[in-house]
This record gives structure tokens, sequence and C-alpha cells, in this order.
């Protein structure tokens, strides 16, 4: 692929949008649409954001109450615009003024050239599908959205679907991050994935570096990318670690970039496995002793499941990052997974007992996690290597006792 035409020196300046806007990605909003006021040499200031359209009723507690308007509902893109409160998914949390509440994805995503993604895993195939075709070519995206796609046959990461079915380059995001703990401002830490791709490199001053644009960009199996890229055109700032980092970086949200999307991607799917086993632990009555032993073995387990499947890529120190050991702990000790398991042992009930009295229809991500990659080992014959993930597995099925988990560590 040739160079892209232009200037080494930047001209225009990135236009983010952030397509989600529910707990998380509003808050994802606030902090970047913090950002582009900062660095306004790189970025637009207003901060575009998709928003599902609702009607909401604004309550007459609320500062924003209007008597005039009374009950009467009123869109969630009109109150965001007006009040700058996310009233529904974020309420009692100011919003710059520069995130505008858009109700048309199409209309959001249009000339951004910084896409975030920051909603449900099971939304993003039609996002991606009615979006297809209509954004940039040289875009470059960012996933918030926690998980992969298991099925028997493959594994696939969530950001290199985007990618794929958008034909752009998408990293990721993960970290042990509970939005409304960002959202007041209170600190925490995260981990931004993001391998360049060598069409986007350049060297101290701005330009190609040579012989870049003939390097394909390789997977996360470290093979050629099934999309060819269109290279970020040189009078945009390049899409690099230190422009994302401008971007997410806040004095209350420390952003450390890595390289390593598989690492950071599986380490925030397959920590809702060890979250039910020590839900389970702590349920049954066991102490903090018997849950870190259980999350040691579930770390050991996620690490080789990613040199198993993905060993050209991986790198074990992307475990050490916010994405790795920190998630995993803030998951087995105060998120829903580990909440609901203890839930179930503390009753003696199963966990969709728990799903159905305790969600409202709602379902946790670590049973169907759990399922597919049990799924997965399965079809190729190598469950015993996991036998905490099994032993979850039979858990959540009966078939397992939660008394009988110390017997994996004897084996």
């Amino acid at each position: 692929m040739a160079p892209p035409a232009g200037s080494a020196a930047p001209r225009r300046k990135h236009k983010v949008t952030v397509v989600g806007s529910g707990n998380w990605g509003t808050t994802v909003a606030k902090l970047v649409a913090e950002n582009t006021r900062i660095h306004s040499d790189l970025f637009e200031e207003e901060v575009q954001m998709w928003v599902y359209e609702e009607q909401v009723v604004i309550p007459s507690t609320s500062p924003h109450y209007d008597a005039a308007v009374g009950d009467a509902p009123q869109k969630l893109t009109h109150v965001i615009n007006t009040y700058h409160e996310n009233v529904k998914y974020l309420p009692k949390i100011a919003l710059p003024s520069n995130v505008v509440a858009n109700p048309s994805l199409v209309d959001a995503v249009r000339d951004a050239s910084i896409l975030i993604f920051n909603l449900p895993h099971e939304f993003i195939g039609n996002v991606c599908r009615q979006i297809q075709g209509r954004i940039l070519p040289y875009a470059r995206g960012i996933s918030c959205i926690k998980g992969v796609t298991v099925t028997e046959d493959k594994v696939e990461l969530i950001c290199e679907y985007i990618g794929e079915t958008l034909g752009i380059y998408c990293g990721a995001l993960s970290g042990a991050n509970i939005a409304n703990e960002i959202a007041n401002e209170l600190w925490c830490e995260t981990t931004i994935a993001y391998n360049t791709p060598p069409c986007d490199k350049r060297d101290g001053n701005g330009a190609p570096i040579d012989g870049c644009y003939a390097q394909p960009h390789l997977d996360a199996r470290g093979q050629a990318c099934k999309v060819p890229l269109t290279p970020v055109p040189l009078d945009y700032p390049p899409v690099s670690h230190d422009v994302l980092h401008s971007l997410f970086d806040r004095p209350y949200f420390t952003v450390t970039m890595v390289s390593d999307v598989v690492g950071v991607s599986l380490a925030g799917a397959l920590k809702n496995i060890v979250a039910l086993a020590c839900g389970f632990i702590e349920g049954h009555g066991w102490n903090m002793t018997a849950k870190t032993a259980v999350m040691r073995r579930g770390m050991l387990e996620t690490i080789q499941f990613c040199q198993d499947w993905f060993p050209e890529t991986i790198r074990e120190m992307t475990f050490w990052e916010s994405a790795g050991w920190s998630d995993m702990i803030v998951s087995c000790t105060s998120a829903r997974n580990w909440r609901y398991s203890k839930l179930a042992a503390e009753r003696g009930v199963s966990l969709y007992d728990i799903e159905r009295t305790e969600l409202n229809g709602q379902k946790l991500q670590g049973i169907s996690t759990t399922k597919e990659v049990m799924s997965f080992l399965r079809k190729r014959g190598v469950e015993d290597r996991y036998p905490l993930f099994k032993a979850v597995e039979g858990i959540v099925d009966g078939t397992f006792a939660v008394e009988d988990i110390p017997s994996l560590f004897r084996r």
C-alpha cells in the first residue's frame, strides 16, 4: 500500500464519538470530553455520544425538574443536552457541555476518526452492521466492551470482530474499573491495548517510517489481517499510544498503554469464570485464603488458555496490568458474578434460580462465558487441563460440589 498523501505536519484534529450511553459509556464520554478540551491541538472539542433514544420522566426531587413539564416524558437526548446529565444511566453526575447526545447512530459516527465502542456485547453486531460503510475508512477504534465471543469452533476478540466488520483497526480497553466510582472521580487505573498498525507508524517528525506501508498488520494470531487497512492521513495526528493516552488519561483515571490485545481482552472475559468460583467459595463459608487460592489457580488457567490458543502474540506481563490481576481481584471480591454466586451458595440454590428471582430476566455473564469456554475446550478434548473452569461449570450444572474444589489442588 502506498503512503497517504499529505504533509507530515498535522493540520486536522481527530473527531471522537462514543458509541453507547449506558452507565459505563456515559462515564467514558465524560472523561474523554474533559481531555478533548485540554488537548485542543489533537482533538475536536465536541464529543458525540450515540444514545439509544428513550422517554424519561424527571422526578420532582431533581434539580432539573420543570414544573411546566411536570411528569410528562421527555426524550433522553434532550435531557442530556439541556441539563448535561444522563438522568437515567448516570444520575447526579455533571457532564461536560461538549458531550453531545445524538439519537442517530449513523450521524454520530459520521466523520469520526476515533470511535469508542461502549455498549452491551450482545448489541455490537447490530451496531456494526448499521454503520458498516458509513464511517471514515481510516477511522480507528477502541472497544470498552469486556469479553470475547466463544463458540465450539473459535475464540474471537470483540475488538477484532469490530475491526474486521468495519474494515478498521480497533484496540481494547479493560481494567479494574467501576463506572460510578470513575464518574465520581475516585482514582483507579486501566489498560488500553493498541497494536499500532504499521501503516500508521511515523517517525519523530510525523513522517511515515520507510517500509511500513508494505508491512501487513498482524491479527491476534500473528497472521496478516483479513481486511487491508487504510492509513490515517498524514494531516491528522498519528493514532499512537501517546495520542490515545492523551485522550483517556485523567488525574482520577490512570492509563497504561500496551500492545497485547489478546491478554487484555481474554483477561477481561475469563475473570468472570473465576469470580463465580470465588462467590461459591465464600458462600460456602470458607475464608479469604481459600478465595485467594482459587484466584491464583484461575489466573494460571487464564494465562494457560491465552498461551494455548494465542501463542503468537500473548505477553505474560499483561496479566500484571490493571486488565489482569487488578480486574481479577475486583471481580472476585465485589462484582455481580461474585455477588450472585455467593448468594446461590448461601441459599443452597442454583445460579439459574438466582437469575430468575434476583435479576429480573438479566443473565450473568459468568455463566455464558463458562459454558462457551468449556464447549470450546471439550470439542478439542482438553477440558481436563482446565480443572477450575471445569469445576465451575459442574457447580453451575449441579454435577460438582463446592466442597470438592480443594481436591483440584491435590492433582
